[in-house]
């Protein structure tokens, strides 16, 4: 009887309720989608933008060169992620002071406002506005891409983190491929539509800032950094489907007492903690290889790289939605198989198989005047590249810091990793189009020696955090970082051979 009451009670605490399921989707679509939206979103108009950059250029001032509107071009291109990585530096003052859910709600100022000034910019004859509402946009981003995770790491049951953890880079997958359907020329990628599709952002925005009010904040952050017991442990059983939360509510004391000593931490002490050191590294590595590996430069200049390849001009835009329909389809796959084969294993394969791809890619593309069938074989390799990254370069990096971190040192975490990320998507968004001037097919090359550092330091690095709390996560990285995490912390709740008296104690304490 006691082991079907045992038996029972595990399989309530680890599965998706319908509060938890709905949560990960209005956060998902109100922020990541924008994210992936805007990223592709000024890839199938450029024909038509670039025209309008020319006329309101030559209306002012007289003619413009082909170098002038390349440079204008990158400007724009490169202002997202430039905003993104501002928005990033605000993550970690923003999550302390508001909480996640509050930082989320907060930050649609940054995505309404924006899409109502690239609407009205063709109206108004200024590509300056445009500049501008990407670079204010960007901010939404850089918020959201790094937020977004950390909420639903938080509020996620631990057998579940990882495949909830993919749900943004899932709505990104999704905000792309609609910004690529939107974009073929019959319907909104045209003249008269490309102001419309600039704007679409700010629908899904105006809806989680109606919806996401009635979900609960983090219950990590309202017992730790609040320590509000009543708030968490009645949004953890909202969030559960069940009145039984103590034993997680000891979990999150038994973090809060190991960590007691840190207190909240800045990005500089983050810098200066030994116990985090090899953890920091990692999201470096992580965020670097994955931004560096050139997966933007896919999304940025898909429709020219399809062109270079040989693809005539009516058909690459139904090409570009095709790719972004196969990376639609492999991170869903990777929403279920991420428990099942774990975070390090995706990484590696993903990485491996991108390397491969731009490898290819460069030999397809150098040969693709010589041999007919060559710009087939370049839309395979992005093909192939584009199921590489989705499975794990895009997804998993996001959910590794949430996990390689605890509750005071994921903020400044995400804040360190978000400013990595977006000042590397700034850096290929703006030199990609050069580069491909000046190294033609051999640009791709440059992404395939980068995948294959990130590779090799994940192999020798990185362990598996799959199915593990916070504190046992720590503990695989205390032998690499040379400390004891016990004295590190400050506290003997946390001695291995004393965490479960130390839960009981706290346990008691609640009761």
């Amino acid at each position: 009887m006691k082991e079907k009451m045992d038996m029972e009670k595990s399989e309530r605490k680890g599965r998706v309720t319908l509060i938890l399921a709905a949560a990960s989707l209005i956060t998902g679509f109100g922020s990541s989608f924008q994210y992936g939206y805007n990223v592709a979103v000024i890839n199938s108009p450029a024909q038509e933008m670039k025209l309008f950059y020319t006329r309101i250029y030559e209306d002012r001032y007289g003619p413009m060169t082909d170098n002038l509107l390349t440079l204008l071009w990158s400007v724009t291109v490169s202002m997202y992620p430039l905003g993104g990585f501002f928005g990033s530096l605000m993550v970690a003052p923003l999550v302390n002071k508001f909480g996640r859910k509050g930082t989320l709600l907060f930050n649609n100022i940054f995505s309404i406002v924006p899409a109502i000034m690239m609407g009205v910019s063709e109206m108004a004859g200024s590509f300056e506005i445009i500049i501008a509402a990407r670079f204010i946009v960007g901010i939404c981003a850089g918020l959201s891409s790094n937020v977004v995770p950390m909420y639903l790491g938080e509020i996620a049951p631990k057998n579940y983190r990882g495949a909830i953890g993919i749900v943004p880079q899932l709505f990104i997958t999704v905000g792309i491929l609609v910004a690529q359907v939107f974009g073929i020329r019959n319907i909104l990628g045209n003249k008269e539509g490309w102001p419309i599709m600039l704007s679409f952002t700010g629908i899904p925005a105006a809806i989680e800032l109606l919806l996401l009010p009635y979900f609960p904040e983090s219950p990590r952050y309202m017992l730790i950094q609040k320590g509000d017991e009543k708030t968490a442990r009645k949004g953890l059983q909202r969030l559960r489907g069940w009145e039984d939360v103590d034993e997680e509510l000891c979990e999150m004391r038994v973090e809060e007492q190991s960590e007691r000593a840190e207190g909240r931490l800045s990005v500089l002490n983050l810098f200066t903690f030994r116990s985090l050191r090899w953890q920091l590294l990692s999201v470096i590595f992580m965020n670097m290889g994955q931004q560096l590996s050139g997966v933007n430069a896919i999304y940025y200049y898909a429709d020219s790289i399809y062109s270079s390849a040989g693809v005539a001009d009516d058909h690459v835009q139904y090409v570009t939605a095709g790719t972004g329909a196969v990376n639609v389809f492999m991170t869903i796959a990777a929403v279920f198989i991420v428990e099942k084969s774990g975070r390090r294993l995706l990484l590696l394969i993903g990485f491996g198989v991108c390397c491969g791809a731009c490898v290819l890619l460069t030999i397809a593309l150098y040969f693709q005047t010589t041999l007919d069938w060559m710009p087939y074989v370049s839309i395979v390799c992005v093909i192939i590249y584009v199921i590489g990254h989705a499975i794990g370069p895009s997804p998993i990096p996001n959910v590794i810091t949430t996990e390689m971190f605890r509750q005071s040192s994921r903020p400044p975490a995400f804040m360190v990793a978000g400013t990595v990320h977006w000042l590397s998507n700034f850096t290929v968004g703006l030199v990609f189009p050069f580069l491909e001037t000046g190294l033609g097919a051999f640009s791709f090359i440059i992404f395939a020696c980068i995948c294959l550092a990130t590779l090799i330091y994940i192999w020798v690095v990185m362990p598996e955090t799959k199915n593990k709390t916070f504190l046992e996560t720590s503990k695989l990285f205390a032998h690499r970082n040379k400390v004891d995490i016990v004295a590190e912390a400050g506290d003997s709740v946390i001695k291995e051979t004393g965490v479960e008296r130390g839960k009981e104690e706290i346990k008691n304490t609640l009761l």
